[in-house]
Formats: structure tokens, sequence, C-alpha cells
């Protein structure tokens, strides 16, 4: 039985959390092959990436916090909840491009990275979900 509707903004979130935990298995970040040598590969548990995904894992969390709870009204479904988040994995991910674009530019390019350009997609859907969620008529 559901007692609350989900808006698109809830909705929105729910797809961008997919997006960001899938990018996070995805490379990150990839070196040239040189000499016949094998290239090397990271993904986002190699750094503070890891932070990303753990932020898709807490958007589901707070998603369906509030049919867990049942009847009761819950403090922390809020936009502002999922603001937080949404900074924090922003955050996380600009660290992430700071140090690897630091050891190797190319390595970050979208042909080799693009585990990390779909997180930085799935978080831009994530912040447009926090603003459709900031605009919901509460219950």
């Amino acid at each position: 039985m559901q007692r609350r509707p989900m808006g698109n903004g809830r909705r929105l979130a729910a797809l961008a959390a997919v997006v960001i935990a899938a990018a996070c298995f995805l490379p990150w970040w990839q070196s040239a092959s040189d000499g016949g040598l094998p290239a090397l590969s990271g993904n986002a548990f190699d750094g503070s990436g890891v932070i990303v995904f753990f932020v898709a894992l807490a958007v589901v969390a707070l998603l369906a916090l509030p049919y867990a709870a049942g009847d009761v009204p819950v403090g922390l479904d809020r936009s502002l909840s999922f603001l937080i988040l949404t900074v924090v994995g922003w955050l996380a991910l600009a660290i992430r491009v700071v140090d690897l674009a630091m050891t190797n530019v190319d390595a970050i390019l979208p042909m080799r990275a693009y585990g990390l350009w779909l997180a930085a997609v799935g978080l831009a859907l994530l912040s447009r979900a926090v603003y459709d969620i900031s605009r919901e008529r509460r219950w």
C-alpha cells in the first residue's frame, strides 16, 4: 500500500542515484598504453570518488525512508537533505578530478574516463531533482 505519492523530483533523484552508482563501477581514469604494455585504469573506489558512491546510496535511503516509517512524518525527508548530499557529491567529484588532473590530464579525457563524466551527468540530474523537490508541495 502506497501512502505517499512519489513526485517527479523524487523519481529524477532515483534515476540520478542509479546513474551515479553505475558510473562508479566504470573507469574514472585510464593511462595510455605505451610500448605494448596494458593500460592502467581505476574507478571511483580508488580515492574520494567512493564518497560519490555513498551519496548515491544515501539518496536511495532518503527516498525509501518515508515508506519505511509508515504514517509518521520523517524530519529528514526534506529538500535540504537532498541538497546537502548533492553538494557533498559535487565536492567529492571535484576533489577527485583535481587529484587526477595533477597526475595526468590525459587520463581524465572523456574517451578514457567515461565513468567520471557519467557521474558528473548523474550529479547534474540530482541537482535538477533537488530543485524539483524544493518546488513540490509538502504533505
